[in-house]
């Protein structure tokens, strides 16, 4: 029961068009929109290799147009072109601003490494998802299934393993490389305050002698002068 609803969670992934939105259009050109509509309509009457030569040919006109990206990307799986598939919906999750449609590039890219049984790179797809829209349900229960498969899968669980073990070691790297900016920023503060010219240095040294000289000659002129006798009578 549980392998069907993964079955149709993927599909249901899998067809997930999305529409042209206004910053969509402003990015692109009269030609790309059009392609991408007429790739809609295709896809929706399932014909996915007429979709995709239409979603292509938008990306001509567009390269950075995040929703013919995606769409792509949703042919290319729908036509069990996953490899492929995985590029574009990399592509459109960098060139997307919007975090709902970027989740679902997460999502899809999920489903696509869940079903090549890589649990364990599957699990971080859909981490990603979720960050972007806690409410991704169809998400959730694949992760939950995910970590389930990976518990139950040996050679999974050590190569999650190595994984945590590489992103711990990465997490030092960068904790190490923060403190030493930090002390490189404290230095640098320290170098750019006002240092005290040698000249400045000597003349205060000087003054300092001079004053000592001074203090000195005082000293010795109160103990050359002869000392008043006390004449006054106490009663």
């Amino acid at each position: 029961m549980k392998t069907q609803r993964l079955t149709a969670v993927m599909l249901l992934s899998a067809i997930v068009l999305l529409p042209l939105t206004a910053h969509a259009q402003e990015a692109g050109n009269g030609l790309a929109r059009h392609h991408v509509k007429q790739g809609n309509k295709k896809f929706r009457s399932n014909d996915y290799s007429a979709a995709e030569v239409d979603f292509r040919k938008a990306l001509e006109k567009n390269g950075q147009n995040a929703q013919a990206l995606f769409n792509l990307g949703v042919a290319l799986q729908a036509q069990q072109q996953d490899t492929t598939a995985i590029k574009y919906y990399e592509q459109a999750a960098k060139a997307e601003t919007n975090p709902l449609r970027r989740s679902q590039c997460f999502h899809n890219l999920g489903t696509i490494l869940q079903g090549r049984k890589m649990f364990g790179e599957a699990i971080e797809q859909y981490k990603q998802a979720l960050r972007l829209n806690p409410a991704d349900n169809d998400a959730r229960y694949n992760l939950a299934l995910c970590k389930k498969q990976l518990k139950n899968d040996p050679s999974q669980q050590d190569q999650q393993n190595k994984q945590n073990k590489k992103d711990d070691k990465q997490q030092q790297q960068k904790d190490q490389q923060d403190k030493q900016d930090k002390q490189d920023d404290k230095q640098q503060q320290q170098q750019q305050q006002p240092q005290m010219s040698k000249e400045n240095a000597e003349q205060l040294l000087n003054a300092a002698m001079q004053e000592e000289k001074r203090t000195q000659q005082r000293m010795k002129e109160a103990e050359r002068r002869p000392q008043r006798r006390n004449t006054e009578k106490n009663w």
